[in-house]
C-alpha cells in the first residue's frame, strides 16, 4: 500500500518537473524582454536621471530619443518591467508619497543592468544585440536535423560558414566585431589582473584570431616594454584601430602564424573541431621559441556537474558553438589534454580566472 506521504511527495516531485519544463520551454521570453530593454535603452534612461525613476519618466525618454510622434505604450513597458525586475534586471519600489501603482513605481539599476549601459567601459549591450539579431537566432531552428542527419546549424540556415557569411553581410559583420571586442574588454581586464607574472619574460605577443586588437592593445598598454601582434582574417584587422608597439596582420592560421615569444588565443579554439584545432595549435608551436615559448589559451574548461559561478555557461556556450560555428565545441580537462598532446603541448597548466573560462597555458616541451 502507497502511503498518503509517499503519494504526496510524488506529487510534489511531479509537479515540480512540470514547472521546470515551463521555464525551460519559455527561457526564451527572458532574453526577449531583455533585448527589447536594451533596444529601448532603458538602462541607459535611467542611469542619466541618477536616480530611481516611474514608467512615465522612462516612456518620455524614450519618446525623445527616438523622435516618436506618439507615446510609448505605457502599459506594455510595465508588463516587461515587471518580468525584468522579477529577473533582477531591474529594482522597484514604491513611491514613499503614493501608492503601490504601476504609474508610481520607481525603477532603478541594479548589479545586472550596469552591464547593460551602452557608454560603460565594460558592456554587454554589443553581445546582447548580436546573439539576438533574428538572422543569428535563425540557426538555434535547425538544431533537430543536426542530430538527425549531421552537419552544422548555421550552414543549414545559410549554406555557409558565419564568418564568410559576415563577410558578405557589412552589418552582421560589425555586429560580430562589436560582440568579441566588448567581450574582450571585459576579459582581458581580469586577464591582465589574474595572470600577471604571465607575462614575464615574453618581449613579443601575438594574439590569434585577435579581430580588432582589443586584447593585445591592452596587454601592450600594461606591458610598454612589449609589442604585440594582432592577427585575423584580413578584412577583420582592416577595421581595427592603430596603436602604438601593435602591429595589425590579415592572414590565416590555418596556414601559418606570425612569430613570437608568445601566442595568446581568446575564444579561437572553441569555434573548430578538434581536427582544425590541432592544425591551428601547430602553427602556433611552429611560430614560438620550443624551448621557452609558450600558448596561453582563454577558453572554457568544461565542469558539467561544476557548481562554481560559470559553469553553467560554459555548457550554454557550448551550445552556442552548435548554433554558430562549424563543429566547434567547448572542451573539457581531459579533452583539451588530448588536443595539446596531438598538437605537440605535452605539458599544461590550468589557471582559473573570475571571468567566463579558464587559462590554459600550453608549452612545446
Amino acid at each position: 500500500m502507497v502511503k498518503v506521504d509517499d503519494r504526496r511527495e510524488d506529487e510534489e516531485e511531479r509537479l515540480r518537473g512540470q514547472a521546470e519544463i515551463w521555464d525551460v520551454m519559455l527561457a526564451f521570453v527572458d532574453s526577449m524582454a531583455l533585448k527589447c530593454a536594451v533596444e529601448l535603452g532603458i538602462p541607459d534612461i535611467i542611469n542619466s536621471h541618477g536616480r530611481a525613476i516611474t514608467l512615465l519618466e522612462i516612456t518620455n525618454a524614450i519618446k525623445t530619443n527616438s523622435q516618436l510622434s506618439s507615446s510609448p505604450d505605457i502599459n506594455c513597458l510595465s508588463r516587461i518591467m515587471r518580468l525584468l525586475v522579477r529577473k533582477r534586471v531591474f529594482s522597484s519600489q514604491s513611491h514613499p508619497e503614493a501608492g503601490e501603482t504601476d504609474e508610481t513605481m520607481l525603477y532603478n539599476l541594479t548589479p545586472s543592468s550596469k552591464w547593460l549601459l551602452r557608454d560603460s567601459e565594460f558592456s554587454l549591450v554589443p553581445m546582447v544585440l548580436f546573439e539576438h539579431n533574428p538572422r543569428l537566432m535563425a540557426p538555434w531552428h535547425y538544431l533537430t536535423k543536426c542530430v538527425q542527419e549531421g552537419g552544422f546549424a548555421f550552414e543549414k540556415t545559410y549554406g555557409t560558414q558565419v564568418w564568410d557569411y559576415a563577410l558578405a553581410n557589412p552589418d552582421i559583420n560589425k555586429l560580430l566585431n562589436d560582440a568579441m571586442e566588448c567581450t574582450a574588454r571585459i576579459i582581458v581586464v581580469t586577464l591582465l589582473a589574474a595572470y600577471k607574472e604571465g607575462f614575464d619574460g615574453i618581449e613579443t605577443i601575438v594574439d590569434v584570431g585577435g579581430g580588432t586588437g582589443m586584447v593585445v592593445i591592452e596587454i601592450v598598454k600594461a606591458h610598454p616594454h612589449m609589442r604585440g601582434v594582432n592577427f585575423d582574417l584580413p578584412h577583420v584587422v582592416a577595421a581595427a584601430p592603430e596603436f602604438e608597439g601593435v602591429k595589425h596582420v590579415g592572414g590565416d592560421f590555418f596556414v601559418n602564424v606570425p612569430h613570437a615569444d608568445a601566442v595568446i588565443m581568446k575564444w579561437v579554439l572553441h569555434d573548430w573541431c578538434d581536427e582544425d584545432a590541432v592544425r591551428i595549435l601547430k602553427n602556433c608551436r611552429k611560430a614560438i621559441p620550443k624551448d621557452t615559448g609558450k600558448v596561453i589559451i582563454v577558453d572554457f574548461v568544461l565542469k558539467p556537474d561544476g557548481k562554481e559561478l560559470f559553469d553553467h555557461m560554459g555548457l550554454v556556450f557550448d551550445m552556442l558553438m552548435m548554433a554558430h560555428s562549424s563543429n566547434g565545441k567547448e572542451r573539457t580537462e581531459v579533452e583539451w589534454k588530448k588536443l595539446l598532446n596531438d598538437a605537440g603541448f605535452p605539458t599544461y597548466k590550468v589557471i582559473k580566472i573570475p571571468t567566463l573560462g579558464s587559462i590554459i597555458e600550453a608549452y612545446p616541451y
